[in-house]
């Protein structure tokens, strides 16, 4: 991932490395490594985001 910066403008660039960041998921996934997650606890977090993205996908009017 690669930002370049235009006549000092360093806030702005950092504003949009975040953006960039957010946007891939990279700030989530940190933290979620953050500390060891036991399998249990990772197979319900997978259950939950494929529950909650497929209800987004129902309400939007895609089907999977």
């Amino acid at each position: 991932m690669e930002v370049t910066v235009y006549q000092n403008q360093v806030e702005k660039a950092l504003k949009v490395l975040k953006r960039q960041m957010t946007k891939e998921g990279l700030l989530k996934e940190l933290k979620r490594r953050r500390f060891y997650e036991k399998p249990s606890v990772k197979k319900k977090r997978k259950a939950k985001e494929a529950k909650k993205k497929k209800k987004m996908a129902m309400r939007k009017g895609y089907s999977y």
